[in-house]
């Protein structure tokens, strides 16, 4: 992250990242296929740990809620503030980093949409509420990226699913 903080993402190589971390560039390749996945190496943890929420959730509660439990676990297995912040602000400037970005929500939403398949629920209902999950969770991160210290993570996505509910309210 230093590296790409101070050089930019495109300029910085693997050969710089491996001498940096103190490893040769074949034990980088190892880990990753490429420098873009340095800064998605924790995604496969996240979607385990968000996955087995929505998977044993209470199997008494609606999808959205079984949904809720999947996002609201991704607030304690994500990195501090700080770091957060700043690989928000590298992806955004670097159009191959957000496609990145987007393949992970959508392989995010299709998991949770199979874990509320295996709970039972049956499509369109598995989808959407998987959709609507994902939704929270990318624009709860994003107000917590970019605002101050207050509201927390887990507050945020806590707000954002109260304000989904609200939407299909008649006002």
């Amino acid at each position: 992250m230093e590296l790409y903080t101070e050089r930019g993402f495109e300029p910085t190589t693997v050969a710089e990242i491996a001498r940096r971390a103190g490893l040769t560039e074949r034990t980088f390749f190892r880990h990753f296929a490429d420098k873009r996945e340095v800064l998605f190496a924790g995604t496969d943890r996240l979607q385990e740990i968000m996955v087995g929420a929505v998977l044993n959730a209470p199997k008494d509660i609606a999808p959205i809620d079984a949904v809720t439990a999947g996002v609201e676990a991704a607030a304690t297995a994500l990195p501090e503030r700080a770091y957060a912040r700043m690989r928000h602000a590298l992806i955004a400037k670097n159009p191959i980093l957000q496609e990145r970005e987007l393949i992970k929500m959508a392989t995010l939403a299709a998991a949770f949409a199979e874990a509320l398949r295996q709970r039972g629920v049956a499509e369109p209902a598995a989808s959407l509420a998987a959709e609507a999950g994902i939704a929270v969770f990318r624009i709860s991160f994003e107000r917590w990226v970019g605002g101050d210290d207050e509201p927390d993570l887990l507050e945020l996505m806590q707000q954002s699913f109260e304000e989904l509910k609200l939407l299909s309210v008649r006002r």
